[in-house]
């Protein structure tokens, strides 16, 4: 173990939510994908890609994700200059802290929020600096210019669920002298966005995943978007392919069917709107949400007490170890008979 870097070999590492092998017997609430599958499109763009006999699959992919590019950019409103695709939205996360941070330089993030970002920094050996949240959700204690070399700043906020409003993420980015990354994986479920900040601000990166919004967590997707001299320096030192043929085409395809997005989009919303209400009824605490989870209290304010009492029903949500969030529980959005069968799990175990 001497052999390795000190901070790696000290480092916890982060832990992603629990995957049953028996996951068709579960009511899986616990990791925010998707209820509904992908758009048919998907499926059939994966098989055309495919072929008959697989030819196709013996050559490399485009390296740049180019067609991709080219409908992220269309759907956006950016060039595709100003885009980068990821093999997930962590490894743009993952090439914004390699880009910008050498060891011992700061980084910054607000806590509670994405844990992963700390994990991330510790492997490039930078500094992690945390910003509290204030009673009306705001930045504690944030200077008139932080000098960091990165801010993550997740909005909406996981786990939390709740939207920085865009004059206040503006405000943010003028305050910041490096960059201001807007971490925007739940934005599809969300009132608004924040992307057209990207045009005003040369320090304004946005990310996103299509775990969520598009079904498409099974396939490790995600993008970022920013001036294009940011993008040109993390294609310096992405993977070179890093996206395989059948992702760039699953998503091609994806993007291109906004009717059938915006309706699961819509679906969940409804259904997150219905549940929060249900469970207010009950006596829990719901902090509003604009993802596509809610993160609850119980009456008593033991989550652990209810997370045990679900999960000996195989109904699956996410208790964190973070000892802030120890009194509730995030729970994703299902389709509605999961949650009506959530809910009176939840009304019996009182």
């Amino acid at each position: 173990m001497n052999r390795l870097r000190p901070n790696i070999r000290d480092m916890k590492g982060y832990v992603p939510g629990f995957q049953p092998d028996d996951v068709a017997s579960w009511i899986k609430l616990n990791t925010n994908e998707n209820p509904y599958p992908p758009s048919p499109r998907v499926v059939e763009a994966i098989y055309e890609e495919v072929g008959v006999d697989g030819a196709l699959l013996r050559t490399y992919p485009s390296a740049s994700s180019a067609k991709l590019r080219e409908a992220a950019g269309e759907l956006y409103g950016f060039d595709p200059s100003w885009i980068i695709m990821a093999n997930g939205s962590d490894e743009v996360l993952n090439n914004l802290i390699r880009a910008c941070a050498g060891e011992g330089e700061e980084i910054a993030l607000v806590h509670p929020s994405y844990s992963y970002y700390a994990t991330l920094a510790e492997v490039q050996g930078a500094r992690v600096r945390c910003f509290g949240l204030t009673d009306d959700f705001r930045i504690a204690d944030f200077p008139e210019r932080y000098e960091g070399k990165l801010f993550f700043l997740t909005s909406p906020n996981a786990p939390l669920g709740f939207a920085f409003p865009q004059e206040y993420v503006e405000e943010l980015a003028q305050r910041c002298s490096g960059l201001l990354v807007i971490d925007e994986a739940y934005a599809d479920f969300a009132d608004a966005n924040v992307m057209e900040l990207v045009k005003k601000y040369d320090n304004v990166v946005v990310t996103r995943t299509f775990s969520k919004s598009y079904a498409l967590a099974g396939m490790r997707l995600g993008l970022a978007i920013a001036r294009p001299e940011i993008i040109a320096a993390l294609d310096k030192i992405r993977d070179h392919y890093n996206l395989d043929r059948l992702a760039q085409a699953a998503c091609v395809a994806a993007l291109q069917d906004q009717p059938y997005f915006r309706n699961s989009c819509t679906r969940i919303r409804e259904t997150r709107e219905w549940f929060t209400q249900e469970l207010i009824a009950i006596g829990y605490q719901v902090i509003p949400s604009q993802t596509n989870f809610v993160f609850v209290s119980p009456p008593d304010r033991n989550g652990k007490r209810v997370y045990e009492a679900l999960y000996g029903r195989k109904i699956l949500v996410r208790l964190l170890s973070d000892p802030l969030l120890a009194h509730g529980l995030r729970i994703s959005i299902g389709t509605r008979e999961e949650m009506e069968l959530t809910l009176a799990a939840l009304k019996e175990i009182g």
